[in-house]
């Protein structure tokens, strides 16, 4: 699951990065990108989804939230630092738009606080989720009716998207914290995933039940919302006179049901994999899935240099937009082959893995051991809780 989020995010920024390139804003080259761009970002709200089962996979039973707080924080903090400072140079030195040396400092601590640059929303979102993290798992431990937990974070998750869409666009937010304007790096504003991630994670073996017994319709719902998305697009923009990039904004209704089942429908993908791997697997595909479900994160950290350099080429390359699209599955081949050798040699060579969150040294043993065990993969089968 990790390794098709994490692909479908690059996917997602590198034909951005085409159709920037384009000229003919109308042309059907243009609009095909446009209107496909909904399709293929499900993406960030399952990394939301992996976020909550991971944790709780780890953490459900423990209570000792100092020693998790010095470990999480450890593990995001570090990278978020360091990526922001490295990313900031990097573009600062190429004389990018916008980075300038006299407005360095500024700007680095701007980003750090608001998490605005090189796609580092989502690890600032993930820290605001390690403070309430507690709070989660003390209402699943409090309320059995985990069911009823879920069904009210559904309709409180559709209230707030709803709210996004149809109601945030006509409100003056210029006096609001910025929390609460900037709704996409709020923790609440994907709470949902972060519970439904929880659930499954608390009736591993009912939630397996279910997709497999109904991956039919989930599969046959899927198809079809996808390819909703491209009217659902032109309806954004054509009917209710929407921007781009409100038309393809992940936080609307539409895109919050599309969102669950894709992430279902993936779970089932993972199955599927789950059942071949325990027959006769290449070697090298097992190895290619489990290093890159291990290096997912530097991958996310470290696109924006793959990004970087793509764009770099594509300045070079002068074709008509349909060559453009014609050379995207190139351009994507090139932004993952990049990032993933930079996440993968930073895992393999000290002490690089500081950047990706799996550092190889450690100061103290217990340090170490707490590293690996928080981000563990589950090797076994998961026993089917009582509730």
């Amino acid at each position: 699951m990790r390794i098709i989020f994490i692909f479908g995010v690059l996917l997602n920024h590198t034909t951005t990065a085409f159709t920037q390139q384009m000229v003919d804003a109308e042309g059907w080259a243009h609009m095909s990108l446009l209107a496909t761009h909904l399709l293929i970002h499900f993406t960030r709200m399952g990394f939301m989804f992996m976020s909550g089962l991971v944790l709780t996979l780890n953490y459900y039973g423990r209570h000792d939230w100092p020693t998790f707080f010095k470990k999480r924080f450890a593990g995001s903090g570090w990278p978020y630092l360091l990526w922001n400072f490295l990313l900031l140079f990097m573009a600062t030195v190429l004389m990018q738009p916008g980075f300038t040396w006299a407005k360095f400092g500024p700007t680095y601590l701007i980003a750090l606080l608001h998490g605005d640059q090189f796609y580092m929303y989502y690890i600032l979102v993930t820290m605001q989720l390690y403070v309430v993290f507690p709070a989660m798992m003390w209402l699943f431990r409090r309320v059995d009716r985990h069911g009823a937990i879920l069904a009210v974070s559904a309709l409180i998750q559709l209230a707030v998207v709803a709210t996004i869409k149809y109601g945030y666009p006509h409100i003056d937010r210029s006096g609001w914290p910025w929390w609460f304007a900037a709704y996409g790096v709020n923790v609440f504003t994907y709470q949902f995933y972060f519970i439904f991630g929880a659930f499954t994670a608390r009736h591993y073996q009912a939630v397996v039940a279910f997709i497999r017994r109904h991956i039919r319709p989930l599969a046959t719902i899927t198809g079809l919302m996808s390819i909703g998305t491209v009217p659902y697009y032109f309806w954004n923009r054509q009917v209710l006179g929407l921007t781009h990039d409100a038309a393809v904004s992940p936080h609307q209704p539409y895109m919050f049901i599309y969102d669950t089942v894709m992430i279902c429908f993936v779970f089932w993908v993972g199955l599927q994999y789950a059942d071949w791997r325990q027959r006769d697997i290449p070697p090298r595909v097992e190895w290619f899935v489990k290093t890159g479900s291990k290096v997912s994160f530097g991958i996310y950290l470290d696109q924006t240099i793959g990004l970087t350099l793509l764009r770099a080429l594509l300045v070079s390359v002068h074709v008509p937009d349909w060559g453009y699209l014609v050379l995207i599955p190139v351009g994507y081949i090139f932004v993952l082959a990049v990032s993933f050798g930079i996440a993968y040699f930073c895992y393999k060579v000290p002490p690089f893995g500081l950047l990706i969150g799996r550092p190889q040294w450690h100061i103290l043993k217990k340090n170490r051991k707490g590293a690996i065990a928080h981000d563990r993969t589950q090797s076994v089968p998961v026993s089917p809780t009582t509730k």
